[in-house]
């Protein structure tokens, strides 16, 4: 029996083993990208941030640590009740497609490691920062944290096998009609399981265009977790700050 998945990001987002795969990531790292980035946008002692397709929430909970008011949206249902045991007074988590305003406005959005893209229809991507700018209050400030899709392009490591809790993951990556795509393959309990990740391969001037579209000021971007000034060719990340 095969398992597949058609809204490959409902299906495998809300599924247990993409969190067993993803399992090592550095949350060192990424606190310490969100002590860097809050300093630099000054947000507001007590401030409210939005944490779009915030996953199991695990910038929400750190944020929230450093004394901001903050909601973390996710399409996964999955992903939020497993955050909700982290709920406090001052922290929440919400089941929310972000293509769609939230019903209140922020100091911040944030979207973070490159939780932008996956949409079949391209229509939904403009939809997106449509909605974080109506997000914002007037003095708010909404970040992007995307791949620098030219370098994971240049550096595309073709097929790779990870073993995680005892399952083995055979990994495929290429490029594809303008997406970069990773098809996932493994046995657990003897049933075939497959899953693809498709991520639009946007440049920088695919984004100028979207937030031009947009209604929005592109303000800084960066090319590093420690905001270092970004490079097409050696960034390997595309942090944009706007409102």
């Amino acid at each position: 029996m095969v398992k597949e998945s058609k809204k490959w990001f409902s299906s495998w987002f809300d599924s247990p083993f993409y969190h067993i795969l993803y399992k090592d990531r550095d949350d060192s790292e990424a606190q310490a990208f969100m002590d860097t980035l809050t300093d630099y946008l000054n947000i507001p002692e007590g401030g409210s941030i939005l944490d779009l397709a915030c996953g199991k929430g695990r910038h929400s909970v750190y944020l929230n640590s450093l004394g901001y008011d903050v909601i973390g949206a996710d399409l996964s249902k999955n992903s939020i009740t497993f955050a909700k045991q982290f709920e406090n007074d001052t922290l929440h988590f919400k089941v929310h497609d972000m293509c769609k305003p939230y019903k209140q406005k922020f100091d911040a959005v944030f979207n973070l490691f490159t939780s932008f893209g996956y949409f079949e229809n391209e229509e939904d991507n403009l939809k997106t920062i449509k909605s974080i700018k109506k997000e914002l209050n007037d003095f708010g400030f909404g970040v992007i944290d995307f791949m620098n899709s030219d370098f994971v392009i240049e550096h595309l490591v073709p097929e790779e096998m990870k073993i995680v809790d005892g399952i083995t993951f055979f990994l495929k990556r290429y490029l594809l009609d303008g997406y970069i795509i990773k098809d996932i393959e493994f046995v657990h309990n003897e049933e075939n399981y497959t899953f693809q990740e498709r991520v639009k391969a946007f440049s920088l001037k695919d984004f100028e265009q979207l937030f031009d579209k947009a209604g929005v000021h592109l303000l800084d971007i960066f090319g590093d977790y420690k905001l270092n000034k970004f490079n097409p060719e050696t960034s390997e990340r595309l942090v944009m700050i706007f409102k």
